[in-house]
């Protein structure tokens, strides 16, 4: 059964408890809606990686509230069939939290999107950033994932080397995107494509065939900005 494209079962093992090689006492599981991590745990994590400069989508370090809804936001998420979210125990706390997404609009439903990888720096340099990127990738692989994409702070070169560790591949690049205050680094969008040979799709990339399918027929010229019609012509110089 499928919503959208999507199966609502991995294909083969996605789900099982699994570790790293020198990852020491790390066990990886998947979140349960009818048992989720304790937010407490979660806070510990999200408050630790934020206080560091870690990039995951905050500005400031979320405070008990915000995180208790972010927890909130996944479990729903996941009990929908939305997304996955990994988690790695160290030491009998938590230590590490990873996820990935469908896409929403029907016509990328097969795709999915890593949106946070995090790891409280006490835990870090023992490998668990690899645990879960791979466990994300084989997870979403045994979904029936077709496209993975994630995209880092242009600055982020460690977690840049550890994707592209992993078959990650540059897609694309967005000057000057992230904004913190009145700092800005660029957007570096990923992709990695976990299609096989045999899958069963028609590959037509950018050629012009299919529903929504055009060609250019005459040259375009520069866009006018409101404003610049406004204003008329350049006085000349």
């Amino acid at each position: 059964m499928s919503i959208a494209g999507r199966p609502r079962r991995p294909r083969s093992g996605a789900g099982a408890e699994r570790a790293g090689d020198g990852a020491g006492d790390a066990a990886l599981g998947w979140l349960d809606p009818a048992g989720p991590p304790a937010p407490d745990q979660v806070h510990r994590v999200l408050a630790a990686v934020l206080a560091a400069g870690g990039a995951v989508g905050w500005v400031t370090v979320p405070d008990r509230a915000e995180s208790d809804r972010w927890l909130a936001e996944r479990v729903a998420e996941v009990a929908a069939g939305r997304s996955r979210v990994a988690l790695v125990t160290a030491g009998g706390r938590l230590a590490g939290v990873g996820r990935w997404s469908w896409y929403d609009s029907p016509t990328v439903a097969v795709n999915g999107d890593v949106r946070q990888v995090m790891v409280h720096p006490e835990a870090r340099g023992r490998g668990l950033a690899r645990l879960l990127v791979g466990a994300l990738v084989e997870d979403a692989r045994a979904y029936g994932v077709e496209t993975l994409t994630l995209d880092v702070r242009g600055n982020n070169h460690a977690a840049m080397a550890l994707y592209e560790a992993f078959g990650f591949q540059v897609a694309g690049r967005l000057p000057d995107f992230v904004a913190v205050g009145d700092e800005r680094w660029d957007r570096v969008i990923y992709r990695l494509d976990l299609r096989g040979a045999d899958a069963p799709v028609r590959r037509h990339g950018a050629r012009p065939v299919g529903p929504g399918a055009s060609t250019l027929t005459t040259q375009i010229r520069p866009a006018r900005f409101p404003e610049q019609a406004l204003a008329g012509p350049a006085a000349p110089a």
